[in-house]
């Protein structure tokens, strides 16, 4: 028996699991399925939305890091995040007093910002570990009328990414690495921008996923995370059961993310994607995104289109078609073997 590599589960071996688990309730709307962000659970007059997510790879601002991560998965979903848990597991004889107090720090800081309220959770100093993890769990409401899940591309959709990628790699790359970086010649002021990069451009999704859901209809929206925008796109052809047809130029690759991954040899498109957001829309919806996402200053690009299942998944580079890279492994984990 094959053992299990580090990251996410592979798509099918997943797929294979979830399909012998359907949900026994009746107001399950949405349930567990590869690519959806989100469970979603009809209370009557609205839909609960349920996620969660942890945060493995880093341990800097690692309150605020599993907060966010989860308030995306909602926001995709057009909810609005509203009440948080979270599990916080400490390492054996490293964990302290002062290190528990700033992480509960951050969890209350970005609660605030995000207006979201700690509800309950866990926490203890476990054995085996060597960092701190943190596990969330976000609870959020929306109206019927404003549901958005990734299964709802349509052929003739545009594409749209907004931000660029790696925007979460990039960050977790110049964290674990930043003395070897240094060693290699690497600038303070280049390291410090790529650290930045969790705050700016930033990983939360929540602005302008909100924004998006309120110009018009969205068919669908994804938060590609672990296996980077290569896998979110894959992941979101899946659930709608469309093909893409992707142009690789017009993907942004943010410049400090594209300079680390060289150095590293990472691919930008399977490396952790936290911080774009990914939509499919009609043409003219995708237009006023465009116009508006720029009025806010927040990057957004068209990408590409979604086209019927039959045409399959596809990377359009310097005019030549190919089929989409896949990742069974995002690539930054190639920086823990």
């Amino acid at each position: 028996m094959s053992v299990l590599p580090v990251g996410k589960l592979r798509a099918q071996l997943l797929a294979t699991f979830l399909a012998k688990y359907a949900p026994l309730d009746e107001r399950v709307v949405v349930g567990p399925k590869v690519g959806e962000d989100a469970a979603v659970l009809d209370l009557g007059d609205r839909y609960l939305v349920a996620t969660t997510d942890p945060v493995t790879f880093v341990t800097e601002d690692l309150g605020w890091y599993a907060l966010v991560v989860n308030a995306n998965d909602l926001a995709v979903r057009g909810a609005r995040p509203r009440w948080f848990l979270a599990t916080c597991l400490l390492p054996e004889g490293r964990a302290t007093e002062a290190s528990a107090e700033a992480l509960f720090a951050q969890l209350g800081e970005a609660c605030r910002e995000l207006s979201v309220s700690l509800v309950g959770g866990h926490t203890e100093v476990t054995h085996g570990l060597d960092r701190p993890i943190v596990a969330g769990v976000m609870l959020g409401e929306v109206a019927k009328d404003r549901l958005v899940t990734t299964g709802g591309a349509r052929p003739g959709d545009a594409l749209l990414l907004t931000k660029g990628v790696p925007v979460e790699g990039t960050s977790v790359i110049a964290r674990v690495k930043e003395a070897e970086l240094r060693a290699r010649g690497f600038p303070e002021a280049f390291l410090a921008r790529a650290k930045g990069y969790l705050h700016a451009p930033g990983i939360s999704v929540v602005p302008e996923a909100l924004l998006a859901v309120e110009l018009g209809p969205c068919h669908a929206m994804h938060d590609p995370t672990e296996g980077g925008i290569a896998t979110g796109l894959w992941e979101l052809a899946e659930a709608s059961g469309v093909g893409l047809r992707v142009e690789a130029e017009r993907i942004p690759i943010l410049p400090e993310g594209k300079a680390l991954c060289g150095e590293f040899g990472l691919d930008p498109l399977g490396t952790i994607a936290s911080g774009a957001l990914l939509l499919a829309l009609a043409p003219a919806d995708a237009a006023r995104v465009l116009h508006a996402c720029a009025r806010e200053g927040i990057d957004c690009a068209f990408i590409g289109q979604v086209v019927p299942p039959e045409e399959g998944t596809a990377l359009i580079e310097h005019g030549r078609v190919r089929p989409l890279p896949v990742f069974p492994q995002d690539e930054i984990t190639k920086l823990f073997a």
